[in-house]
């Protein structure tokens, strides 16, 4: 049996969840989406009945937050799904989480993980976050539910475009990069979105392609001092910086940020190990997301590893090219890491 994909849909209040979701279910795509909605409240319409709204499943869970109180509802939410649909009584080719705006996304990602049984069924195709554009500025300054949404985030939708001025729109994607550089941004208007930008993008897909923006990992010419206010040689397409002038780029001092590392040399596969399992020991809960392409002594084969929070895994990708440069490249997103720790410790890996 093929693993039943997943979609976490994430944002924060307001940025419109519920209205890109609609869109999703009413486009004519021909597919069969169960929706699992988690929303604050006291009605609960006789726990987990399933509710036929068109043709999709839609299960409320609305004892509280999906992503710390109930991760074990979530859990048998799915098995009961899962089992369901064995039996015939459900029928159903993906399911979609809608988070309250108040989540944090990471402990529903980590229930695909964590369980055997929700292994062997579900495969977690990417995290949605919406963010909107109204609003964002003052959201992502006091909450940090908002920032860590975007750190998860496989893909990011900016909504409410339209009621902003462009610069402010430009200075939102500016920072949204610099929190979040492997995630694409689109704007979307009223949830108007391609079935393709929303369903199997394999964010979580061990061998996808690496993705961050490849110039995320060049070196800027202005990168050789560590004083300025971008992440390792990130690509900066920013108006204001294409023109020498500092325009209206401010700098917002956000936890959640990210970094890259890339190097030349090999990794020394039991150092590494080592490594990074102290990192993630120590810092596990302030990781949100992390990934990399490595090249390993010890195989022709490109290594791929990525991780949530403490939880890590790594596979064997495709062999390197014979003409292709054989550079690791990494990146991490996070709370507060400290970065110049991570990167000394990586160098230190190194054969």
């Amino acid at each position: 049996m093929a693993l039943i994909p997943v979609t976490i849909l994430t944002g924060f209040l307001g940025s419109g969840k519920t209205t890109l979701l609609k869109r999703v279910l009413t486009e004519a795509h021909g597919q069969k989406i169960a929706v699992i909605e988690n929303e604050f409240g006291e009605e609960n319409i006789d726990n987990d009945i399933l509710v036929s709204n068109t043709e999709e499943q839609i299960i409320q869970m609305s004892n509280g937050c999906i992503c710390c109180t109930i991760r074990e509802d979530l859990r048998e939410t799915l098995q009961l799904l899962a089992a369901k649909r064995r039996k015939g009584l459900l029928d159903f080719e993906r399911i979609v989480i809608e988070t309250t705006g108040l989540a944090d996304p990471g402990p529903v990602a980590q229930t695909f993980f964590m369980d055997e049984e929700i292994a062997e069924t579900y495969l977690l195709d990417s995290i949605l976050t919406l963010v909107d554009a109204k609003h964002a500025a003052q959201q992502l300054n006091d909450r940090q539910e908002a920032r860590r949404q975007v750190g998860f985030a496989d893909q990011i939708f900016i909504s409410k475009t339209d009621l902003v001025p462009a610069e402010e729109v430009e200075a939102l994607k500016h920072r949204l990069a610099h929190m979040n550089p492997r995630a694409p941004q689109k704007a979307v208007h009223f949830g108007e979105v391609a079935i393709s930008e929303v369903f199997d993008l394999r964010g979580f897909n061990l061998n996808a392609k690496l993705d961050i923006d490849p110039d995320f990992l060049k070196e800027d010419d202005h990168d050789h001092h560590h004083d300025h206010d971008h992440a390792h040689g990130e690509h900066c397409d920013h108006p204001s910086h294409q023109h020498g002038g500092h325009g209206h780029h401010h700098h917002h001092d956000d936890d959640v940020k990210s970094f890259a590392y890339k190097s030349e040399r090999a990794f020394d596969p039991a150092k590494l190990e080592d490594f990074l399992g102290a990192i993630v020991n120590i810092y596990g809960p302030r990781m949100l997301r992390y990934k990399g392409v490595l090249n390993m002594q010890g195989t022709e084969r490109k290594v791929i590893f990525q991780g949530v929070h403490q939880l890590m895994g790594s596979d064997l990708g495709p062999q390197w090219g014979p003409d292709e440069a054989r550079i690791s490249k990494m990146v991490f997103i996070g709370i507060d890491l400290p970065r110049d720790i991570f990167l000394q410790g990586l160098e230190q890996c190194l054969v």
